[in-house]
């Protein structure tokens, strides 16, 4: 009889959720994991602790630019930078204690250290093996490298160094104009920092609306960011008092220097899979180093099972979390399934971006006929009430039936209010439908529902 009924490798949020939903269905489960605490890149050095600066540096923002407009009157607060990393490690540390919690209560066993699989059905944990019926692995993903960029975690950093530096940079450039450089650049900017995002494309947020990502732009230089475009990074010298990034124009091939304090390399991120060897155990790989799976996460080897930046799709913390759940029903029987084509994209900029569907540009390559409904933040009362009037909601419908195909929101709370877009499209819902239900006033949420009927008749408030 094997030691477990499924083993998981890996303790992030598809790992975790996965556990315990496997313990839920009556499951014996353990997992795998190395790091001194739980929760994987995520909660430690990911989503969980930029979302905490994040939410300081905007408090900031707000306190220096408009207090004194709404009768607040005072010195605006100055930056006790250690005092905001141990907020933020505060915050990270509860997260991490919720989960050896939940690990508890539902009898998860916690293995640790770093897994190795020695064949299907057996997994190697320090010096230890433990058997299994089933082996999820859910070990997430690592920063990707750049060619010429030598990453030393204090003045060339990822995104893990750039949560913990030993002061705020006067200059900091970021490469890579994605979510990650996105978020922690404007973090940076608001602190005080002269920030400059170096991108290869000719356009930021790859793989967004396009719409979406040039009022993005707009919005991000008003607070004070540098975009490069369409340039290519050489290298980053380390000199002793600075560092010299130098790059490439792409339209016209010209060499160019930036000078900084720090860099940061935000260039995407790859599937980790250190000590796993999964050629050797035959699993199936994708072109870009993937573990292939079926629509329910199964690898090419019977047994084993896997999960979230590991395998194909886009690196999100909630979609390896449905995955996990998916997977864990399919061990336990029942009927797992995740709908790929509603999963939504933060960015927690200011404003916040939030994306669910298809985009325009998709849509326009797929040749199918839609309408767009708009409606700007400008034209929301409780918006303009609270300085954010900035952004507009996009909906996009089929152009015959009405159905909803894809939702773009930039503006107040975009983060929040996308989940009413995506229950709407899981519903196979109309814009008219959307349009039809009765939304409270005054809130950012009416803002939705007048891009809906913006898709038929035409908006009332525009």
């Amino acid at each position: 009889m094997a030691d477990y009924d499924v083993i998981v490798i890996g303790a992030g949020p598809g790992g975790y959720v996965s556990a315990i939903r496997c313990a839920q269905l009556g499951l014996r489960t353990a997992v795998v994991e190395g790091r001194e605490t739980l929760g994987g890149t995520c909660l430690n050095v990911g989503c969980i602790p930029s979302k905490a600066l994040l939410h300081a540096s905007h408090m900031l923002h707000e306190a220096q630019h408009n207090f004194a407009a709404m009768g607040l009157r005072g010195k605006a607060p100055s930056v006790d930078w250690p005092k905001m990393l141990e907020y933020k490690d505060a915050v990270v540390g509860q997260n991490t204690k919720g989960i050896e919690f939940l690990f508890k209560k539902n009898k998860i066993d916690w293995l640790k250290g770093w897994g190795e699989i020695l064949a299907p059905g057996k997994v190697r944990v320090e010096e230890e093996v433990h058997s299994a019926r089933h082996i999820v692995i859910a070990t997430g993903s690592e920063p990707a490298s750049l060619p010429g960029v030598e990453v030393d975690e204090e003045r060339v950093v990822t995104s893990t160094g750039a949560l913990s530096l030993g002061k705020v940079p006067k200059r900091l450039v970021v490469i890579g104009a994605g979510v990650i450089g996105l978020e922690l650049g404007s973090v940076y900017a608001r602190l005080g920092a002269e920030v400059t995002v170096v991108e290869y494309l000719d356009h930021i947020t790859p793989g967004l609306d396009k719409g979406l990502g040039k009022a993005l732009q707009r919005a991000l230089k008003k607070q004070g960011l540098t975009f490069i475009l369409g340039a290519a990074v050489k290298g980053v010298e380390k000199l002793k008092t600075k560092l010299k990034l130098t790059y490439e124009l792409k339209k016209d091939g010209s060499a160019n220097v930036l000078e900084a304090d720090t860099v940061l390399v935000a260039t995407g991120r790859r599937p980790f899979l250190a000590g796993l060897a999964p050629e050797a155990l035959g699993l199936k790989m994708t072109e870009r180093g993937q573990i292939a799976t079926d629509a329910q996460g199964r690898s090419s080897v019977a047994g084993i099972w896997a999960i979230g930046d590991v395998t194909e799709g886009p690196m999100l913390a909630h979609k390896a979390e449905e995955e996990g759940i998916m997977v864990a029903e399919c061990i336990a029987g029942q009927a797992g399934h995740v709908n790929y084509d509603v999963i939504p994209g933060v960015i927690y900029t200011s404003p916040e971006v939030a994306s669910v569907g298809q985009s325009e540009e998709a849509l326009k390559e797929a040749g199918r006929a839609y309408r767009v409904g708009k409606f700007s933040f400008m034209a929301n009362a409780r918006a303009k009430a609270v300085f954010q009037g900035e952004g507009f909601v996009k909906i996009l419908s089929d152009q015959e039936t009405d159905r909803i195909l894809g939702v773009h929101i930039i503006g107040p709370a975009a983060g929040e209010l996308i989940h009413e877009a995506c229950v709407a499209m899981e519903f196979g819902a109309s814009a008219e439908d959307l349009a039809r239900t009765c939304h409270a006033h005054p809130t950012f949420s009416e803002a939705v529902r007048e891009a809906a009927l913006d898709c038929g008749d035409g908006a009332i408030h525009a």
